[in-house]
């Protein structure tokens, strides 16, 4: 029997409607548009309404990529949402996405957290356990409410992140050439204080003070982040690259974490691949952690920068220090 592999079916993403540019957050913390963009590239970033959570915008990005497969909800046998923001802590994100969407109650629905790496090892579990055989079509999302965790006050952090959805629906082919060649992920676990929300878990609770002292918003350090995130996706890239023989200058298009654009033309020029090969929508969204490839992801495919026969590289990185790559031939 001819080993299967897996093939994405369809793209989708959603970016909530409220607009907030950097002129905006002039007006909120001591900052400016020539400031952020200078050093970020971000113009502008998306907000979700205060009843707006992440299992609806799960929800709009799975059914655009649902639509674009031709599949139904009742199709579906595996759900896995990649977010550090899920509605509540337990139940998992996924298990109101699968009841908003009419998804099966035989469907196997969980989370999983590797912050903005999240969907690429949500990519490569979904086409491990649809390798196995014991499931035949893939959901999967990537999708945050960055803006709950956010510190509106912290000029550092509060210009970086956006809120949004990006989903793909995953089948398997036994058609040779095509699809997910493979995958390199890993962590950097001693630099985790690096990225981090450092109250609110099991070690340090959520209390009275920690939310006064907006304890439970994100908190980094910024050019720490900046070395082990070039860093990472540098070694997750040229590794995935060499265990599968494939040349830089094969990849036709890039799709990196959409965090920063100086990140972006660092690993540029690391992999000595022009920008023109990096897709780039980090000035529109900002970075949106797990939902950012996805979206970037869906824009391409839709804008035509992914034509059959391509390799598309991802490559991502986020707290943990997490990191990680996915080859794919279109």
């Amino acid at each position: 029997m001819p080993s299967l592999s897996a093939i994405i079916l369809g793209t989708g993403s959603y970016a909530p409607e409220r607009v907030l540019t950097n002129e905006d957050l002039a007006h909120m913390v001591e900052t400016s548009d020539e400031w952020i963009r200078s050093r970020t590239g971000i113009r502008e970033r998306r907000i979700a309404a205060p009843e707006e959570a992440a299992s609806d915008m799960g929800v709009k990005a799975a059914q655009r990529a649902l639509d674009d497969a031709g599949l139904k909800p009742a199709e579906i046998d595996l759900l896995i949402v990649a977010t550090i923001t899920p509605d509540m802590p337990m139940p998992a994100c996924a298990c109101f996405v699968q009841q908003k969407l009419g998804i099966p109650s035989t469907t196997a629905c969980f989370d999983l957290n590797a912050a903005c790496s999240g969907f690429v090892y949500a990519l490569d579990t979904a086409a491990a356990m649809l390798g196995s055989g014991r499931y035949r079509k893939a959901l999967v999302i990537g999708v945050e409410k960055l803006s709950t965790v956010i510190d509106w006050q912290d000029r550092t952090t509060c210009v970086l992140f956006g809120d949004g959805g990006g989903a793909v629906v995953l089948g398997t082919s036994a058609e040779p050439d095509r699809g997910l060649i493979g995958t390199r992920l890993g962590c950097y676990g001693d630099s985790t204080e690096a990225l981090c929300i450092p109250r609110g878990g099991s070690r340090s609770p959520s209390t009275a003070e920690s939310i006064a002292a907006r304890d439970h918003c994100i908190r980094m350090k910024g050019k720490e982040v900046f070395k082990l995130a070039v860093r990472g996706m540098d070694e997750a890239a040229r590794d995935i690259l060499e265990q599968h023989g494939v040349r830089a200058d094969q990849i036709s298009l890039v799709i990196p974490h959409q965090a920063n654009l100086r990140i972006i033309e660092a690993i540029s020029q690391y992999l000595e691949l022009p920008m023109d090969r990096f897709f780039v929508n980090v000035d529109r969204y900002g970075n949106t952690s797990a939902a950012s490839i996805p979206i970037a992801l869906d824009e391409a495919r839709r804008g035509g920068r992914i034509k059959p026969g391509d390799i598309v590289l991802l490559v991502a990185f986020g707290a943990g220090l997490t990191y990680g790559s996915a080859l794919i031939r279109w």
